[in-house]
């Protein structure tokens, strides 16, 4: 039996050695999620809980507004410090972006950020009317925003049905990132055929680490400083991947964007690390695991025989 019913357990000894990507050994993803969250709907998340414990109805204008500042003024900060550094982003990205912040679309593109599918607007797939409808409509107007095949999906919160993973598979995709079982890319099983999974994390995340967690605003440099150390040593072993979760009304502020530019500048002194998008990752794996889909079929085969 296994364990998680679509990926085969493994330990890193267990799986094949991998070379560096462009002779870097640390991976790392930047990820920046560029939300839309309706004024007239609930906020899917708040930084500020409603008085006497009552419940919020639209309008939420106090958790509206912490999400609007991120993308008036916390996106141009995140896109002027990735810039000034040379690094392009993983923009995972609700697809209604394009029409309500337009904007703000046009210099995502502009910057060279790679878009992923991340949902219509910020919600869960599980409250989908239509699943795979509303998975092929954020294809169809991020392909039509960035001229490009979206490659990648993220699902809102990480969330998704039974199905989802057949239906991304049918749409097209190459990669998902909602199973975040390992700190590098494996194979899920779908129905329609292998899917690779890449990594994400909660982690080096700012929504755990500082609206749920609510730790300083140092945190995620101090948590780096020691995944580093850690990693480090692993790397002697293979690649590793970083991977940053942002979200720009979070990281975004002052206080926080000045401890991640600290961050980005630590790994760049380091002569070991290269930064890359998701798309850059996937291609890079697919190309060092060539195996990797016919193992899967083998552990499914085996499954099933039991």
């Amino acid at each position: 039996m296994w364990p998680n019913p679509r990926i085969p357990y493994a330990m890193p000894d267990e799986r094949p050695r991998l070379p560096p990507l462009d002779g870097k050994r640390l991976i790392v993803n930047v990820v920046v999620n560029i939300e839309y969250w309706p004024f007239d709907r609930p906020m899917p998340r708040g930084i500020l809980p409603a008085p006497h414990g009552a419940k919020v109805e639209p309008p939420d204008v106090p958790n509206y507004s912490w999400v609007e500042y991120g993308m008036r003024c916390g996106m141009p900060r995140l896109l002027d410090i990735l810039g000034k550094r040379g690094i392009k982003a993983s923009a995972f990205t609700n697809a209604q972006v394009a029409d309500v912040y337009p904007t703000l679309a046009a210099k995502v593109v502009e910057a060279g950020w790679e878009l992923v599918g991340h949902g219509w607007f910020q919600r869960s797939l599980k409250q989908s009317e239509d699943e795979a409808a509303e998975i092929r409509r954020c294809l169809d107007r991020l392909a039509a925003l960035s001229g490009k095949k979206v490659r990648g999906w993220f699902g809102a919160g990480g969330g998704e049905t039974n199905e989802t993973p057949e239906h991304l598979k049918r749409a097209g995709l190459d990669f998902i990132h909602d199973w975040l079982v390992d700190d590098m890319p494996v194979w899920m099983t779908t129905a329609e055929g292998p899917l690779l999974c890449l990594p994400y994390t909660w982690e080096l995340n700012d929504v755990p680490t500082w609206v749920v967690h609510s730790h300083g605003s140092d945190e995620l440099l101090k948590r780096l400083e020691t995944t580093v150390s850690v990693l480090e040593r692993e790397i002697e072993d293979g690649p590793r991947i970083v991977t940053f979760g942002l979200h720009p009304h979070i990281v975004g502020v002052p206080h926080r964007a000045y401890y991640m530019e600290k961050c980005f500048d630590l790994l760049q002194r380091r002569s070991d690390t290269v930064f890359v998008t998701s798309s850059q990752i996937a291609d890079w794996y697919t190309a060092a695991d060539k195996d990797g889909p016919q193992r899967l079929a083998v552990a499914v085969a085996a499954r099933s025989g039991a």
